[in-house]
């Protein structure tokens, strides 16, 4: 498998703690961690396997780091990329809005050419609204934190093998 390109933002540590775990499960050494706060876009152009990594904070909005690097997708061709998402949001507090910038992020995706996988089922999940189901299901690893941290460790072991074989 060709190398792969986490880029993830992160306001309360939860999310990059995820793109740890995700790498980690991967095996640290196929993977490379971005932190886009300190990323340029430009930078996933050298990567033909994509993980993006995003909270949904407020009523649906992208985390901080992603409303300052998401506008520049709109100069990316992302045409041959594989680009698999992952988002943190809560259920319960946020529920008609949960993981809406996940949903966000893949629109942006899809909008510049990229191929996504990782498509992530939504049962389990107790919400009302999300922009981030796509045909009845996420369009990327679900993540809660704050309500069922205990399921993160496995759902990541899951989705990584699920992924796996998708990625190119």
């Amino acid at each position: 498998m060709k190398p792969i390109g986490l880029f993830y933002g992160s306001e309360t540590g939860n999310t990059e703690n995820a793109a740890s775990m995700i790498a980690a499960e991967f095996g640290e050494s196929n993977v490379d961690l971005y932190n886009i706060a300190e990323a340029d876009p430009q930078s996933l152009l050298s990567y033909d396997n994509i993980i993006l990594g995003a909270s949904t904070w407020g009523f649906g909005e992208l985390q901080s780091d992603w409303e300052n690097f998401l506008p520049g997708f709109d100069q990316l061709d992302l045409s041959g990329k594989t680009v698999a998402l992952f988002g943190l949001g809560d259920q319960e507090n946020y529920a008609d809005v949960f993981l809406d910038a996940m949903g966000t992020i893949y629109s942006k995706v899809t909008e510049r050419g990229g191929q996504t996988v990782g498509a992530w089922p939504t049962d389990s999940y107790e919400f009302t609204g999300s922009t981030a189901v796509i045909n009845g299901s996420f369009v990327g690893l679900a993540l809660d934190a704050d309500n069922q941290d205990d399921l993160t460790s496995d759902r990541i072991s899951q989705w990584v093998a699920q992924i796996q074989g998708q990625l190119q």
